[in-house]
């Protein structure tokens, strides 16, 4: 029995779709108007599928129904959306949103961390999203653990029947962040309600560029020539430091052998706060820019003012692919491990 197979109550009348595995044999199932009640596993037999076409009623987890609009005069290129839809204030469904004229054939899984520090990848769903139609996928996403959401890669192709141009795929990764998730709440295109949502396709795509957008820049060989020719004294003399695998932020490693307490005495915590941060910025740039693939930061537990400024920073850095806490049994929640793109 699998999550969307359609079911009846052995000893009731009601019929539904399973939406969730509870706890204790338990089995949620959405009944007519979209109620939702807990049975017990025993309690259920499936719905033949002939039986199921006769009997019930289309669910969300039926196949997505194309919206017939009248033939467009102009095609909608991009449109490809990942968006969570608040079941409650403590649940969130996703679903995969196709707002474009294309038909988009995809795979979407997982990405998290898996033993040893590597990155495990878990596919969720595939299949055929027609033009201006959604797929909802599931609905195991918790506002309470949204720290442990894992990275969602969308794989997709585009097609449409005669002739077009030829479109690249798409591969994407999302991370939500906290910082920026909740900030935009929007109207879902298709689903027409309240949500969050992000856009896969938003590049240009340069084959589907009107004709009277600005031409791109226009290089010459002559002026490429004389710049590869000209004298870069000035960027041969930069270094960039690579830092050690663990760097250690509290003040007594940071501050000079000797001067410690004397130094953290005198100096206000803001001041002591700031050193800890740029040291944190230093390490963290020499790692991206020296091609390590991971760093781990010991900012101790303490107040937590440091880790959290940690977190909100890693959570907005373009180069971070998703950051953890590190060596429990050691630190407890006192490191967190960063991996880098």
């Amino acid at each position: 029995m699998n999550i969307g197979d359609k079911v009846r109550l052995l000893r009731a009348k009601e019929q539904g779709v399973v939406s969730r595995f509870l706890p204790g044999n338990m089995i949620e199932i959405e009944i007519e108007d979209g109620f939702r009640i807990p049975v017990m596993r025993s309690e259920l037999v499936l719905v033949s599928p002939m039986e199921a076409e006769r009997l019930l009623k289309p669910s969300i987890y039926e196949p997505q129904k194309t919206v017939a609009p009248a033939p467009p005069t102009i095609v909608a290129n991009q449109g490809i959306y990942l968006a969570f839809a608040p079941v409650n204030d403590r649940e969130y469904t996703l679903h995969l949103i196709n707002n474009t004229d294309w038909e988009f054939p995809y795979v979407l899984g997982e990405e998290s961390a898996g033993a040893g520090g590597g990155v495990q990848f878990r596919g969720l769903h595939s299949g055929l999203l027609k033009p201006k139609s959604q797929q909802k996928m599931n609905d195991l996403y918790a506002h309470a653990k949204f720290e442990e959401w894992p990275t969602f890669v969308v794989q997709g192709l585009w097609f449409r029947a005669g002739k077009s141009s030829l479109r690249q795929p798409i591969l994407k990764r999302f991370k939500a962040r906290a910082a920026t998730f909740f900030k935009n709440k929007t109207t879902l295109p298709v689903l027409n309600q309240p949500g969050f949502l992000t856009q896969l396709d938003a590049e240009t795509d340069q084959s589907q560029v009107p004709t009277n957008q600005p031409k791109p820049t226009v290089i010459r060989p002559e002026e490429l020539k004389a710049e590869m020719f000209t004298p870069r004294s000035e960027l041969s003399s930069i270094s960039v430091e690579r830092p050690t695998a663990v760097v250690d932020l509290h003040i007594e490693e940071l501050l000079p052998k000797g001067q410690n307490a004397g130094l953290s005495m005198s100096r206000p915590p803001a001041d002591l706060l700031k050193l800890q941060l740029d040291t944190f910025e230093k390490a963290l740039e020499n790692a991206i820019a020296s091609g390590m693939s991971d760093i781990t930061f010991i900012h101790g537990v303490g107040s937590g003012a440091l880790r959290t400024e940690l977190h909100k920073r890693l959570g907005k850095h373009a180069n971070v692919k998703f950051f953890e806490d590190a060596q429990k049994q050691k630190f407890g929640y006192g490191a967190t491990k960063v991996t880098l793109k």
